[in-house]
């Protein structure tokens, strides 16, 4: 499978549940798709409302060639902060998940070895504000290796789906 056809798939997989905008997305990335949830639970009426939660998460994808260290790197912090600047933190909110996926034709073991080591995450309140977490894959095409940080094992799982 090429980087078109896995792109291509990745965004009818995330377009299932998510708002996927692949067109006049701003650069480094190519498409981008955002989740927002909210869950409110109520004792008989309404008006009696008992917990109020909400979740997002925002997904960044990104087509290159191959991918090197400082690229990686950027790719990275951007993701990071875009994603965490659309979170408006308040007693309701719970989670917020920044993902980026890269997808590349050839992936070399330095950069597959610095991706293992991407981290981040913010909580707000303490926690009681709720938090943010971080996952992110860089995926192989022609071979079809996925590579994740620590968070990012659903990120393979949902990879390897698209490939059987």
């Amino acid at each position: 499978m090429n980087c078109d056809d896995l792109f291509d798939k990745l965004l009818d997989a995330y377009g299932v549940y998510y708002n996927v905008t692949d067109e006049g997305c701003e650069a480094p990335f190519d498409a981008e798709a955002v989740f927002n949830g909210k869950q409110e639970q109520y004792f008989l009426m309404k008006s009696a409302k008992l917990s109020e939660m909400t979740a997002n998460e925002f997904v960044f994808i990104a087509k290159r060639d191959s991918i090197e260290r400082d690229e990686l790197l950027k790719l990275d912090s951007t993701a990071w902060d875009r994603g965490i600047n659309r979170v408006t933190p308040d007693p309701t909110h719970k989670s917020t998940d920044v993902t980026l996926l890269i997808i590349v034709n050839e992936l070399d073991e330095e950069t597959a070895g610095l991706i293992k080591k991407l981290k981040h995450s913010k909580s707000y309140k303490l926690g009681l504000w709720g938090f943010g977490r971080y996952k992110a894959a860089v995926i192989e095409a022609p071979a079809g290796r996925v590579v994740t940080n620590r968070l990012g094992g659903d990120l393979k799982r949902l990879v390897m789906e698209i490939y059987k």
